[in-house]
C-alpha cells in the first residue's frame, strides 16, 4: 500500500470510528470542507499536508483516551 493509500485509510477510518462527516473532518484538520471528497476523488495532498493531518489525528485520539 503507497503513503497516500494508507493516509486514505487513516481518514476513512477516523471519520468511521467518530461517526464524523467528511465535511466536519475538512474543515477541522485541513481546512477546507472539500478535503475529503476531493481526496476520494484523487487529490494528493502534500507530504507536509498529509503529517499535520495525521498528527492532529493521533492528538485527538490520544485525548479521547
Amino acid at each position: 500500500m503507497s503513503d497516500i493509500e494508507t493516509f486514505r485509510a487513516k481518514i476513512e477510518g477516523y471519520l468511521e470510528s467518530r461517526e464524523m462527516s467528511p465535511t466536519q473532518f475538512g474543515k477541522r484538520f485541513a481546512g477546507d470542507p472539500l478535503f475529503v471528497f476531493q481526496l476520494r476523488a484523487g487529490r494528493e495532498p502534500r507530504y507536509s499536508t498529509r503529517q499535520k493531518i495525521l498528527t492532529a489525528i493521533d492528538e485527538t485520539q490520544e485525548a479521547a483516551e
